[in-house]
């Protein structure tokens, strides 16, 4: 049986577990001694799975965010991060170092016009044919959607946060 190439995966929608799948992937991935690289963009501050994911020698992490996520206008600092952190991973996808390359939140970089359209499209395009992609985050535009081999879209039908229930350690973040 042939080899598949690595195919493009888009985890998005309004719900709850984009970036809890993506990492379960790379879980399982890390399990068959695959090689995985997770690029959290926006994301600067402490998240259970970084500790988590220490313990686990075929996996590394990297933010490419501040310590406080993006609420109102992004600043200087949210662009620069985003932009170092595409520049790192447009290497890391053209080589064959990873099996597996998570861009957690890049559809969040997307919206925040951190970075540009043409630049996913440029990471997807030109990724060596046996990396495996996996791109996260809310607002993935429906313009990319041909990129995509598999496309989830997360939807929220019920939350407790709409209760008052804030964001808990260990389930949030």
């Amino acid at each position: 049986m042939p080899k598949n190439k690595g195919m493009v995966h888009f985890y998005t929608g309004n719900g709850k577990g984009k970036t809890t799948a993506a990492l379960g992937l790379s879980l399982r991935s890390a399990g068959l001694n695959k090689r995985i690289f997770i690029a959290q963009f926006v994301k600067g501050m402490h998240y259970a799975e970084l500790d988590a994911i220490k313990k686990h020698k075929n996996i590394k992490l990297k933010q490419f965010g501040r310590d406080c996520f993006i609420e109102n206008k992004p600043t200087e600092k949210d662009i620069l991060a985003a932009k170092e952190g595409l520049k790192e991973v447009e290497k890391i996808t053209k080589s064959n170092q990873y099996d597996l390359v998570v861009l957690d939140e890049i559809f969040i970089a997307l919206h925040y016009n951190l970075i540009s359209h043409e630049e996913v499209v440029e990471i997807i395009t030109t990724k060596n044919q046996n990396v495996e992609l996996v791109l996260t985050g809310r607002n993935a535009p429906e313009s990319l959607y041909n990129f995509a081999d598999l496309i989830t879209e997360m939807k929220e039908i019920k939350h407790y946060f709409n209760k008052g229930i804030e964001a808990r350690p260990g389930i949030e973040y």
